[in-house]
C-alpha cells in the first residue's frame, strides 16, 4: 500500500534550506537541438542532438568536428521525435557497446545497440547497429526516450503513453502494452528469439496477460529518469497533462508499481473510471503546478559531486517552458531556485558526478552551488549582529574583526529584494519599511569572502 504524500509546492522552509544556492555557468554552446548529455566513464561528454548526431566535448572543452555517431538519415525528427536517449554499457571500456533510443521515419520507437570503432574511440561504427527492442507509437508525442543502466546492470527504458491528450486508449494502465511504462531488460543474455532477455525478477514474468519487459506502469511521459546509486533510489520525473508535474522516488528494488496515470495527474484525480483503488497506486514524492508558466518537467539527478557541498543530496529538475530550476531534498521538500533563461530538456553528469543542464536552444550549462566551505567560512557567524530582528523599519548589520562587502535580502520564493554592494565598512543599516511583512533571508559576505545566511523577520 502506498501512502499519498502531500506536496510542498515551491516552499522555502528555513534559512538552512535557502543557503543551498544554485546558479549555472555556460559550459559550451553551438549545438543543434541538444537533448541529452552522457559520459562513458572518462573525461569526455557526449551530446545527443535531436536530429540524429552525437557529438563529443573533450576534457579541454573542444568539440570534435566529426560526430561520434550520425544516424540522421534513418530517424524522424521534430516535435517530440528524434534521437532521444543514450546509455553506455556499464562495461563499455571492454565491450564498446552503447545504446540509443530514437524514432524511426514512421514515428515508431527503436532502441538499438551500436559499437565504438575498433580503431578510434571518438567514432562509432555506424554499421554495427543491432536492434534491441521497438514498439509502435500511435501518435507523434509522448515517446519517452530515456535510457539508463541500473545498479543491477539491466537496461531501463522509459516509454510514453503513446500520445494525443489524456491517454485516450488508457495505454499506461494496460500491462499488455509497452506504452506508458518503465521497461527493464537484460542486454547481456538474450533469449526467446530476441536480442535481449527478461530478468527473472521482473514483476510480470510468467503472467500470460502482461508484457514481461514491464518494470513499472501508469506513466504519462517519463521524459527523464535517473538512478541515485548512493541511496539506491530510482527517480522518475513524469510530464503532466494540464495542471501538475510530478517527481517520483522509489527504491530500485520496488517492482510492479503503478504510478497512476491516467487515473491521476500527480495527486489529483484526472479520469478515475475503471481505475484501481488509490491504495494500489504510487503517488509522487513532490509535484508542482502549472502556475508561472510551468508546463513540462525535465528530470535530473541527485547531486553527488564534490565541488559544491551545499547542494549535496539534492535532486535537480527543470521546467521546459518557465525555465525554473528546482530541487527536492530527501524529505520531499521542493524548492524553486528561480527562473533561468533556457528551455531545459535534460541534465547530465560527468565522471566526477558534477551536474550539467541542457538548453534545447544549443547550450550546455554547469550547475554550481555555494563553493567548497573552508575552515573560516563560518567564522563571521559569531561576530555578526543583525538588529533589531524582528524589525519594521530598518535593520543594522555589524561585523567585528572584518568589514562588510555585500548584503543581499531574499524573500521566501528566492527573489532578490534588496542588494547592497561595495560596503567596505563594519556596519551597514538597510531600510526595510517598503517590504511586505514576512520572512526574509539575508546573505552577508565579508571583504575576506566569508559568508553566512541569517533569517530576518519583517513585521
Amino acid at each position: 500500500m502506498k501512502k499519498l504524500i502531500p506536496s510542498l509546492l515551491f516552499l522555502f522552509l528555513s534559512g538552512l534550506v535557502f543557503a543551498q544556492e544554485v546558479t549555472i555557468e555556460l559550459y559550451k554552446s553551438g549545438f543543434s537541438d541538444p537533448l541529452n548529455l552522457q559520459h562513458a566513464n572518462d573525461d569526455r561528454l557526449f551530446v545527443v542532438e535531436q536530429g540524429g548526431k552525437i557529438k563529443i566535448i573533450q576534457a579541454d572543452g573542444t568539440v570534435n568536428t566529426t560526430p561520434f555517431l550520425d544516424i540522421s538519415g534513418q530517424i524522424s525528427s521534430g516535435g517530440e521525435r528524434g534521437l532521444l536517449g543514450l546509455a553506455f554499457h556499464p562495461d563499455y571500456i571492454n565491450t564498446g557497446y552503447f545504446f540509443v533510443n530514437y524514432t524511426k521515419p514512421n514515428g515508431d520507437t527503436q532502441v538499438s545497440r551500436f559499437s565504438v570503432d575498433s580503431g578510434d574511440p571518438d567514432i562509432a561504427d555506424e554499421n554495427s547497429e543491432l536492434p534491441i527492442i521497438g514498439f509502435s507509437q500511435p501518435f507523434s508525442n509522448h515517446n519517452g526516450g530515456c535510457l539508463a543502466f541500473g545498479p543491477d546492470g539491466y537496461l531501463y527504458i522509459a516509454s510514453g503513453d503513446g500520445g494525443s491528450s489524456g491517454d485516450p486508449g488508457n495505454r499506461a494502465q494496460n500491462i499488455n502494452l509497452l506504452l506508458g511504462k518503465l521497461l527493464r531488460i537484460d542486454v547481456d543474455n538474450p533469449s526467446g528469439g530476441n536480442n535481449y532477455g527478461i530478468p527473472a525478477d521482473n514483476p510480470f514474468v510468467g503472467n500470460p496477460n502482461a508484457r514481461e519487459e514491464i518494470w513499472a506502469y501508469g506513466l504519462r511521459n517519463p521524459w527523464r529518469f535517473s538512478f541515485d546509486f548512493t541511496e539506491n533510489n530510482l527517480w522518475i520525473a513524469d510530464v503532466g497533462q494540464t495542471s501538475r508535474e510530478e517527481i517520483n522516488r522509489v527504491n530500485v528494488g520496488e517492482a510492479g508499481l503503478n504510478y497512476g496515470w491516467r487515473c491521476y495527474e500527480g495527486t489529483q484525480p484526472f479520469n478515475t473510471q475503471n481505475c484501481p483503488p488509490q491504495s494500489e497506486l504510487t503517488f509522487p514524492i513532490a509535484e508542482y503546478t502549472h502556475n508561472s508558466g510551468n508546463c513540462s518537467i525535465t528530470g535530473g539527478y541527485v547531486y553527488r559531486g564534490s565541488m559544491y557541498p551545499a547542494i549535496n543530496n539534492l535532486y535537480f529538475f527543470g521546467d521546459y517552458c518557465s525555465g525554473i530550476i528546482g530541487t527536492v531534498d530527501s524529505s520531499g521538500n521542493l524548492i524553486n531556485h528561480g527562473q533561468f533563461s533556457g528551455n531545459w530538456v535534460s541534465f547530465g553528469e560527468d565522471i566526477n558526478k558534477e551536474l550539467y543542464i541542457v538548453d534545447k536552444g544549443g547550450s550546455i550549462y554547469k550547475i554550481t552551488g555555494d563553493p567548497i566551505i573552508g575552515t573560516e567560512d563560518f567564522s563571521i557567524e559569531n561576530s555578526l549582529t543583525m538588529l533589531p530582528n524582528p524589525t519594521s523599519g530598518k535593520v543594522t548589520f555589524n561585523l567585528k574583526n572584518d568589514t562588510l562587502q555585500t548584503i543581499q535580502l531574499f524573500d521566501v520564493r528566492g527573489s532578490l529584494v534588496s542588494f547592497e554592494e561595495n560596503i567596505s565598512s563594519n556596519e551597514k543599516t538597510i531600510p526595510v519599511s517598503s517590504l511586505n511583512p514576512g520572512i526574509y533571508f539575508a546573505k552577508i559576505t565579508s571583504t575576506k569572502g566569508q559568508t553566512t545566511v541569517k533569517k530576518l523577520i519583517v513585521q
